[in-house]
Formats: C-alpha cells, structure tokens, sequence
C-alpha cells in the first residue's frame, strides 16, 4: 500500500475523534512508536554463525535470494528450496560470485504445496547437512481479483502454496530443529497479513492465516528451544505482483493495478533481507519491513473498525 507515513498520521486523527477513541496526532505518533521501541526482555537472542544451517523456501528470487545471499554473507549453510530450477542455480551463482563458495550450499526443486514434496526435501536436507537451526518459510504467489473474479481453482492454489507451503515447512523440519540447541522460525506472511484491501480476498486470506498460525506455534513452542516470527513486508520489490494470476479482471484495470504496484513495490530485497535477520537476532516475534508495514500495524491497532475504509479508498479501481 503506498501510505506514507505523514497521510496515515492524518487519517488517524480524524477518524480516531470521530469514533470516541481520543487519539490526536501526536498521541497516535507516540503510540506508534511506543510499539515499534518494545523489545523482548529475558529471552535469549540467537546468533548467525559460520556453520549455521539456514534452509530457505522460494530462494529462486526475490526475497528468498536476499535472503540466501545475506545469510551466505554470515557464513552460513544454506538448504536452498524453489520450485524453479534456473532461478535458484542463479542464486548459487550469485552467491559463488560474492566469494562465498566454501559455504556448504545444497539446492532442492521443491513444490511446497506438495506435503510429500516438502517430506523427502526434510530428509535430503538432515541427509546432507545434518541439522538445521533456521527454517525459513517464504515461498509465496499472488492473485488479483475480487473473489467473485478468482476461482475456487485459483484461491486453493494461492493458499496451497503461501499458507500450506508454510503449514508444511513447519511439520516437516520441527523434528529437526527441536533436536537443535536453538532454533528459529520464519514465516512470511505480509502487509496484507494486517489489512485486507479490495481485490485481495485470496492473498489476504492466506497472510492472514500464515499470520494467525504463526502466533498460535510460538505460543506451542514458547518453552522449547525454538523461537517463531511472522514477518510482514510492504512494498519490497520483487516479481510476485508482476508474475501474479488474474481472475476476470477488466483488462484495463488489471493494467492499471499493475502499475500501481510497480510504483509501490520500492524497498530493495536485500534492505527486506537485512531488516529481517536483524528481526531474527534480536528474537522478534513480529517484523515489520518498511514504512508501510508499520504504519498499516499502527492504523489497525488503533481504527480496527475504521481501518478497512481507510484502506479500501486508497485502493485503485475500487468504485469499478
């Protein structure tokens, strides 16, 4: 969503008055950032070492790649996961470029929908390196239209693969990482894990689902050694709004929605990539990536009855 974060402050306080809840401006600013001060307070913070094993879901591109990257940079070994052959050797390549090739990197064709897909990929992985001690589940696909617009086809495979992909990571490699001394737990979900636009009745439902799981598995696991975050990235620029599936859409107004997520994707991976593994070491159980993130977080923790308007008229083609 392309809100900046002055117009969000703006829209709050209004709206805020208006429903009786005593929000000004300066009282949202320093709500907001009272939330994003919070830290954690008695728990330990899991350190990124040469030798830690990282497996990444969705490594072919995008965030996944920064990702692998990032975490090649720290010395890590990495369990690579796509379900496209050329884009994840493309990783491999850029990662032997970056003068990282005495890392153990082990690449896997996965489909994470396919639960025996994601079984035989867990034991190549605990064959070939032995332990894992950082899951990262961020495989994910999108789909524009309304839900009139998507087939039922079409919403079971967006939720198949960014809401069972993450299911399915997660039941697969928790044998491995309960066996570890620490271990951790990303989830991708997004920013419309937090508000749900016109348009988006899939994706949202699969965000919000990957967001809704993840809370519940950190609570499960809270007194193991193994720790969870859902991570929640705004406008980062990557290929899924671009390689995205459209129900029947206008032609045109498929067009222009496609322009505006051009305009509004404009955080580079490798900053999305960065802001997580920081989020990672410092143990967070929510990361929000970007400005939008957060701002998106503060509106719906302060207007969740207003929020939804707010959002709905700033979508394109929304009167359509």
């Amino acid at each position: 969503m392309a809100i900046r974060p002055r117009q969000a402050l703006r829209l709050l306080a209004p709206l805020s008055r208006d429903a009786g809840e005593g929000l000004g401006v300066g009282a949202t600013r320093a709500a907001y950032h009272n939330v994003l001060s919070r830290k954690r307070r008695g728990v330990r913070e899991m350190k990124l070492t040469p030798g830690t094993v990282a497996v990444v879901t969705g490594a072919g591109s995008g965030i996944g790649r920064a990702l692998a990257l990032h975490l090649a940079a720290r010395g890590c070994d990495l369990a690579l996961a796509d379900v496209n052959r050329e884009g994840i050797s493309e990783t491999v390549e850029q990662i032997v470029a970056a003068g990282k090739a005495r890392i153990r990197v082990t690449t896997h064709v996965v489909d994470v929908a396919d639960w025996g897909a994601i079984q035989r990929f867990a034991g190549e992985v605990e064959q070939r390196h032995s332990s894992a001690q950082l899951l990262i589940n961020n495989a994910g696909v999108a789909l524009g239209g309304t839900f009139e617009q998507v087939s039922l086809e079409d919403f079971a495979w967006v939720m198949g693969i960014n809401f069972w992909g993450v299911v399915h990571g997660c039941k697969a490699f928790l044998p491995i990482l309960r066996r570890q001394p620490a271990a951790h737990i990303v989830n991708l979900s997004s920013v419309f894990g937090l508000v749900a636009p016109p348009g988006q009745a899939a994706y949202s439902s699969s965000k919000f689902a990957v967001r809704g799981f993840s809370q519940a598995l950190a609570g499960e696991l809270r007194d193991t050694p193994i720790r969870v975050s859902v991570v929640h990235p705004g406008g980062v620029r990557t290929n899924i709004a671009r390689n995205a599936r459209v129900g029947a859409v206008d032609p045109e107004l498929a067009r222009a929605g496609a322009e505006y997520f051009e305009r509004a994707l404009r955080m580079p991976p490798e900053q999305a990539a960065a802001i997580i593994v920081r989020g990672v070491e410092r143990d967070q159980p929510r990361i929000l990536v970007g400005n939008d993130a957060r701002m998106l977080d503060a509106m719906a923790r302060a207007l969740p009855g207003r929020v939804g308007k707010i959002v709905a008229d700033q979508t394109p083609g929304r009167d359509r």
